[in-house]
């Protein structure tokens, strides 16, 4: 029976398609109507998009906000600051290394004060502190020793300072929820001072692989297909790119893998509800089957799990430091101002080979040699 109803389907779809063709060839032709000057130009790659252009809106803000109020609400909502907290860590790390006192900060999408519980007078005087959920921000740390200002506010708004404010902005996981990443990376750079820094960290695209290929592999075979269970994230290439486009220059990207290791997949799925990582994409299918999710799970331990039977949850983040020209910073070197190219770089010991320097002696071992 499968060969007869392919060739009717077939019959059908041919006799469609002359029908199609026999109606358009009837209809007047537009081509001689257009004029080439009246047609829009394309813009360049290179030209910067208008504001309106350069917002997707993916996510569904309002429903990001209710998850973390409901993850604040938990009496055990420390229980899952684990990765935030690490997170956090790294990046006071960081501003760490900058050998300068920043004397006011902004640290957007505070959270629970994973970073600011780093923060202390030597390295920040002033900490502003903004965060989109009321109820992680009556939660968030204080800076131990610096004096912290607390503010609940929606960063895809304007940001409520004025031009060349901050010396320092700092965001750890927290914008790959953004919806307008541009825009706000140049609101960023606008209230920051000139050789102003700005450091965050965000998810990369590799994060949570494990569990995106599982739910796509589990309800393709169960339903024929599958929707987007995993928020997109943020290449490194991506994000070098919007950094550049803001005005920042000086960029320094950098990844660190964290492994996390959990019983099954529904312990994972179970956290990043705790964390109020839970997906918040407009095109969210809002349930999941049984049977879909109980594959997922056999797919995921098949597929990825560990010798003594825990999943592995992957989470690539982001760390990315870029400044606000200024005067003061070098700029780079001249085009083929280098003494060595890069085919040479197998050869490059052999190049570098030098002349031993010769060891000067010193004020005592001189006055020693001529009493000799």
């Amino acid at each position: 029976m499968a060969p007869v109803r392919d060739q009717v389907l077939f019959r059908l779809a041919s006799t469609l398609c002359q029908l199609s063709a026999r109606s358009c060839s009837n209809l007047p032709s537009r081509r001689a109507c257009l004029s080439t000057a009246a047609l829009p130009v394309r813009p360049s790659v290179t030209q910067p998009l208008r504001a309106s252009e350069t917002v997707m809106n993916v996510f569904d803000r309002k429903a990001k906000e209710l998850q973390r109020d409901r993850a604040a609400a938990q009496e055990d909502v420390g229980v899952y600051d684990y990765l935030r907290s690490e997170a956090g860590y790294r990046l006071a790390d960081r501003i760490k290394d900058v050998s300068r006192k920043f004397d006011k900060a902004l640290d957007i999408g505070c959270g629970r004060g994973q970073v600011a519980e780093h923060i202390y007078c030597d390295m920040v005087g002033r900490l502003y502190q903004t965060e989109l959920s009321k109820g992680f921000l009556d939660q968030s740390k204080s800076s131990p020793e610096a004096e912290t200002v607390k503010m609940h506010l929606d960063e895809e708004l304007p940001l409520p300072f004025e031009d060349n404010e901050m010396d320092l902005v700092v965001s750890s996981l927290n914008l790959h929820w953004v919806n307008n990443l541009p825009g706000l990376l140049q609101q960023i750079h606008r209230i920051l001072k000139p050789d102003g820094c700005f450091i965050a960290a965000m998810f990369g695209g590799e994060t949570l692989f494990e569990l995106r290929c599982s739910l796509q592999l589990a309800e393709t075979e169960r339903e024929g297909g599958f929707a987007p269970h995993i928020s997109p994230f943020t290449s490194i290439r991506d994000v070098g790119n919007l950094l550049n486009r803001a005005g920042f220059n000086l960029l320094t990207i950098d990844v660190d893998t964290i492994v996390v290791s959990y019983p099954t997949m529904f312990e994972l799925m179970w956290d990043l509800k705790g964390m109020a990582e839970n997906n918040a994409a407009w095109s969210r299918k809002v349930h999941l089957h049984r049977d879909s999710l109980l594959a997922a799970a056999s797919i995921y331990r098949e597929s990825y799990g560990n010798k003594d039977g825990s999943v592995p949850a992957t989470f690539e983040i982001l760390f990315m430091i870029g400044w606000k020209p200024h005067s003061s910073q070098a700029p780079p070197a001249e085009r083929g101002s280098g003494e060595f190219s890069l085919k040479d770089l197998k050869n490059l010991p052999a190049l570098t080979k030098k002349k031993p320097v010769p060891v000067i002696q010193s004020d005592k071992q001189d006055q020693l040699s001529k009493t000799k």
